[in-house]
């Protein structure tokens, strides 16, 4: 679920940033971004809880290392494309 958050979060950034290039408003599609980026940190991190609870450490030495990665990625990439965006509005 997180991993389709944090894709989400990123299309909507990019779509802020073609959006703000065709001089439409973009305040929606920043807000959208953010908060699917908020909210694929704490489905990442309930996920990790779920898998605690339920005692479930293979699962967790499986998936939390390379998942956490590609959560690291998928937010910085969201934070670099809402920068930009920020940027171009700014210019």
């Amino acid at each position: 679920m997180w991993m389709l958050l944090g894709l989400a979060a990123i299309a909507a950034a990019v779509v802020n940033i073609v959006m703000g290039s065709m001089g439409r408003e973009t305040k929606y599609y920043r807000f959208a971004s953010l908060a699917l980026t908020a909210m694929t940190v704490c489905a990442f991190y309930s996920d990790g809880a779920r898998r605690v609870l339920a005692e479930d450490w293979n699962g967790l030495t499986d998936i939390m290392p390379t998942m956490s990665k590609a959560l690291w990625v998928c937010v910085i990439v969201s934070i670099l494309v809402n920068g930009i965006s920020l940027v171009k509005k700014k210019a």
